[in-house]
């Protein structure tokens, strides 16, 4: 194993910026970000990376456009594993409605090295602040009922699902949000992975 963890720093980094290839629909590059086993959780999808990458394909028909901004990511190691932070901002609109929203969110990344190679193993989403905007003027968005919205969704993540929903991609159940208890149990479940990652270094 090397010690060299600027080349492993280098690596990861890599890896947070390849979300650009999801904005660019270049997927066989998205493939490569992730190990054959991998599984994400964000506000629309719970699964595989594999099925991610088959609904996002199928997604990017549709009416809803996105574009990602990644900021520097935060790094642990131990052994050949590593638990990720990093900032995000989502830029997203209806196309033809006169509607968008900006979205701050984290993405919380167990990431490993396998024959070499450094991959993410599993991705969540924690969601900080968002808003509606409206890219074509105000008179052009939509009525929204703001009491049912919020009484849906938290109002992080509130202005993204009723785009994912208005564009016909159900948003169930709830997600991580700033400081929230679903928060510290990935924080702590991504403590005990790298612990154990850790173990199998000794």
């Amino acid at each position: 194993m090397s010690d060299n963890r600027i080349e492993d720093r280098w690596a990861i980094s890599e890896l947070m910026t390849g979300w650009i290839h999801r904005d660019k629909e270049q997927w066989d590059e998205l493939a490569g970000l992730f190990h054959e086993d991998a599984t994400l959780r964000i506000l629309w999808f719970c699964g595989s990376a594999h099925d991610f990458i088959d609904a996002a394909r199928r997604m990017g028909h549709g009416p809803l456009r996105s574009k990602h901004f990644i900021g520097a990511p935060t790094i642990r190691f131990a052994g050949d594993g590593a638990f990720v932070e990093t900032n995000a901002i989502l830029l997203a609109e209806l196309a033809g409605a006169g509607i968008g929203a900006t979205i701050h969110n984290r993405f919380l990344d167990r990431v490993s090295r396998r024959d070499g190679i450094w991959r993410i193993e599993h991705r969540d989403s924690v969601y900080d602040m968002g808003g509606f905007t409206y890219p074509f003027g105000v008179a052009g968005a939509p009525d929204i009922d703001a009491e049912s919205l919020s009484g849906r969704h938290p109002r992080e993540y509130a202005a993204l699902a009723y785009l994912l929903e208005t564009a016909g991609h159900p948003v169930i159940g709830t997600y991580p949000t700033r400081f929230s208890k679903q928060e510290a149990a990935i924080l702590e479940a991504g403590n005990a992975w790298l612990a154990q990652a850790n173990v199998a270094q000794c």
